[in-house]
């Protein structure tokens, strides 16, 4: 039997701040704005590509704005990544890293390993999220 991940409750404190954020900045897709009152509101996008959504809303989740921690998206190309992200307008802090010795270096891994090239955000309440290069394509050698 097969067990897919549909939907990640992630908790913000302003929802349309959220949206803006995701839709406009990173290009999630806007499946769902459902507002039927003042107590209940579900908002909810996936990123380009992803079978897995996320959803912010009004009554959704009683967890703390921005508790989320450690959330993953993959690419195949972190360079492009990265830099869709800058002319988003989205703050990277040290941009792309890979780690030596388990020590965050900057720049992608020099191999360009699947899973060795990261680049690390939060969303406008504090959730963190990791870009992860992955793109199942042996390093030359």
């Amino acid at each position: 039997m097969d067990w897919k991940l549909q939907v990640v409750m992630l908790p913000v404190a302003d929802v349309d701040r959220a949206k803006e954020f995701y839709v406009a900045k990173l290009g999630f897709h806007l499946d769902v704005d459902h507002h039927p009152s003042d107590s209940f509101r579900v908002v909810q996008m996936t990123p380009p590509g992803s079978a897995c959504s996320i959803t912010v809303g009004i009554g959704v989740t009683d967890a703390e704005p921005g508790s989320m921690r450690g959330l993953h998206l993959i690419v195949d190309d972190i360079e492009a990544a990265h830099a869709q992200l800058a002319d988003a307008g989205v703050d990277l802090g040290v941009g792309i890293q890979h780690f030596v010795d388990g020590v965050p270096t900057p720049g992608p891994d020099p191999e360009m390993r699947d899973f060795g090239s990261f680049i690390f955000f939060s969303d406008p309440d504090g959730n963190t999220w990791a870009v992860q290069h992955v793109n199942g394509k042996e390093p030359a050698t």
